[in-house]
C-alpha cells in the first residue's frame, strides 16, 4: 500500500466515522437502534451502492465481528449494576439456555416446513436468530425506564446467550454429523462453566491488582481495564470455554468493583464500544449484496414472524415458569428480544464453513434483523407504557471518581452532586463520614473553598473527599446512601448492601 492509498483510506474511514457519529443523533431522536443506520451506511457504499465497493471476505468479517463483540460485551458488563442484575440472574440463565433451545426448535421448524429449507440450514437459522444482541438491548433498554428486574434479566440474557448460540451454530455448520443432543448439551454446559470460572477469576484478580497498584497516569487505568477483559476472552477461548461469557462476567466484576477512576473507565469503554459497533455494522453492510435480498425477503418475513410472535413468547413463558413473573413483564420481555449485528455475525459462520446455500442463510438473517428491528425498537417504549411498566423515578446515583494516594495509603474521591440527588441541602457535618475521611474542598460555580461543618451542599457542587484505605469503602457507601436517602439515610435503611459485588 502506498502513502497516497493510505491517505485515501484514512480519509474515507474518517468520513464514514463522522457520518456514523452524526447518525447517533438521528437514532436517539427516532428511537431506532443505531445499528440500522450503520448498516445502511455500509450498504450505501458497498455493492449496488454509491461507491460500488465490492467486499465478500466473510472470514475477515467474522474475525472483526468477534473482536467488536468482545468490546461491546465488555462495555455492557462494565455498565451493568450488580445490585440490579443479581435478583434476575436465575431468570436470565433460564432464558439463555432453556429459552434458546425452545426458540431454536420452533424457528427451525418454521424455516423447514414453511420456507422449505433443508434441516441443516433451518437449524442454523433457528440458532443464529435465537441470540439477542447486546448492543441493541443495551442501547434501547437504558433509554426506557423499566423495572430493574426486567432490565436486569434482559441485559444479562443478552450477555449470556451468545455463548450457547455460537456453540450451536458451529455444531450445525460442521461438515460431519452433529453430536447426539445429550452430548451437545454437555458440551455447552462444560464450555459455559469454564468461561464463567475464568471470567470471574480474571475480573476478581484484575480488580484486586488495580486497587493495589498506583499507575503513573490516570489514562492508563481505562486501558488496563479493557486489557483485562480481553485477557478474559482469550483465556476462556484458549481453555475451550466460552470466551464471550468470560469477557462479560469479567467486565461485570470490574464494573462493580471500587476501581480508581471508575467513571473514566466506563467512558473509555463506551467510546470503544461505539467505534466497535460502527465498524462492525458498516462492514456487515458492505458484505451484503442488496439485489440478492429480494428473493429472500418474504422467507425472512415468515421466519421472523414465527420467531417474534411464537418462538420468543413461548421461550420466555417456558423459561420463566418457575419464577412467577407477572404476565405483563413476560409480554414485554417477549417483545424486547431485540436482534442486531450478533445474529448477522453468526450467519458468517456457515459461510466460512462452506455450508450449502450459505448466502441464502446470510440474506434471510440480514433481512429478518432489519425488518423486525424496525418494528420492535421504536414500539418498545409504547408497549412498556401500555403495560404500565414504567420504572420508578429513583434519585440520581453519584458518579464517584477515585484516585489512589499511594504514599499516604489513601484515596482522593471526587464527587459531583447531580440533579435529583438528596445530597442537596445536606450540611457537611450531616454526612457523618467515618473517621479517617473528610470533605477537604468544595467546588461551586467554578470557585473552590474549604467547607465548614455547617456548609450546606448544593446540586452541581463537586466535593473532594480524602479517605484512608481502611475507610474508603465505608465513606463511599455513606455518600451514596445520603445521595439516595438524604440525611436520614441510616434510619430509612437506604444504602444497605447498595454496592454488593459478585463473588
Amino acid at each position: 500500500m502506498t502513502v497516497h492509498q493510505l491517505n485515501e483510506l484514512l480519509l474515507i474511514c474518517s468520513l464514514v466515522l463522522l457520518i456514523a457519529v452524526a447518525a447517533v443523533r438521528i437514532s436517539s431522536r427516532s428511537g431506532l437502534p443505531s445499528l440500522l443506520l450503520y448498516l445502511g451506511i455500509g450498504v450505501a457504499i458497498g455493492q449496488d451502492g454509491i461507491f460500488d465497493v465490492r467486499f465478500d471476505d466473510a472470514e475477515l468479517t467474522q474475525v472483526i465481528g468477534y473482536a467488536a463483540l468482545v468490546v461491546i460485551l465488555a462495555e455492557g458488563g462494565l455498565g451493568t449494576k450488580w445490585k440490579e442484575i443479581k435478583p434476575a440472574l436465575p431468570a436470565a440463565a433460564a432464558l439463555s439456555t432453556v429459552g434458546v433451545a425452545v426458540s431454536v426448535g420452533i424457528t427451525a421448524s418454521a424455516a423447514h416446513y414453511l420456507v422449505g429449507l433443508e434441516w441443516q440450514q433451518a437449524l442454523i437459522i433457528g440458532a443464529v436468530v435465537s441470540s439477542t444482541d447486546a448492543a441493541a438491548v443495551f442501547s434501547v433498554l437504558r433509554k426506557v425506564p423499566l423495572p430493574s428486574r426486567v432490565t436486569g434479566a434482559l441485559e444479562a440474557e443478552s450477555g449470556f446467550n451468545d455463548a450457547p448460540v455460537v456453540i450451536l451454530v458451529v455444531a450445525f455448520s460442521s461438515a460431519g454429523p452433529v453430536d447426539e443432543w445429550y452430548l451437545l448439551i454437555g458440551k455447552i454446559a462444560l464450555e459455559l462453566a469454564i468461561g464463567a470460572v475464568i471470567g470471574l477469576a480474571t475480573g476478581w484478580l484484575g480488580a484486586f491488582g488495580l486497587r493495589h497498584v498506583a499507575l503513573p497516569a490516570s489514562g492508563l487505568y481505562p486501558i488496563a481495564v479493557m486489557a483485562i477483559t480481553v485477557v478474559a476472552y482469550a483465556a476462556g477461548a484458549m481453555a475451550h470455554g466460552s470466551g464471550f461469557l468470560a469477557v462479560y462476567l469479567a467486565s461485570m466484576v470490574l464494573g462493580n468493583s471500587k476501581l480508581p477512576h471508575a467513571p473514566a473507565n466506563r467512558g473509555f469503554a463506551e467510546g470503544l464500544g461505539w467505534i466497535a459497533q460502527i465498524g462492525m455494522f458498516v462492514l456487515l453492510g458492505l458484505l451484503v449484496t442488496p439485489h440478492e435480498l429480494i428473493s429472500d425477503f418474504w422467507p425472512a418475513v415468515v421466519v421472523g414472524l414465527v420467531l417474534t410472535m411464537v418462538a420468543r413468547p413461548l421461550s420466555v413463558f417456558v423459561s420463566l415458569l418457575p419464577f412467577r413473573i407477572p404476565w405483563q413483564e413476560q409480554v414485554l420481555m417477549s417483545w424486547a428480544g431485540l436482534r442486531g449485528a450478533v445474529p448477522i455475525i453468526f450467519a458468517t459462520i456457515p459461510m466460512v464453513s462452506g455450508v450449502e446455500d450459505n448466502n441464502r442463510i446470510f440474506n434471510i438473517v440480514f433481512v429478518l434483523v432489519v425488518v423486525y428491528t424496525l418494528v420492535q425498537g421504536p414500539t418498545l417504549p409504547w408497549l412498556a407504557r401500555a403495560l404500565r411498566l414504567g420504572g420508578p423515578s429513583d434519585a440520581a446515583d453519584l458518579g464517584i471518581e477515585s484516585a489512589p494516594l499511594e504514599r499516604l495509603r489513601g484515596h482522593l474521591l471526587s464527587v459531583e452532586i447531580p440533579d435529583g440527588s438528596k445530597l442537596h441541602g445536606v450540611e457537611v457535618t450531616e454526612l457523618r463520614l467515618p473517621p479517617g475521611s473528610a470533605v477537604t474542598l468544595v467546588v461551586r460555580d467554578k470557585k473552590s473553598f474549604v467547607p465548614l461543618p455547617t456548609t450546606v451542599l448544593r446540586r452541581g457542587d463537586e466535593l473532594l473527599v480524602v479517605a484512608t484505605d481502611p475507610v474508603r469503602d465505608a465513606a463511599e457507601r455513606r455518600l451514596r446512601a445520603v445521595g439516595q436517602g438524604g440525611k436520614l439515610a441510616d434510619w430509612l435503611g437506604t444504602g444497605r448492601n447498595d454496592r454488593e459485588t459478585p463473588g
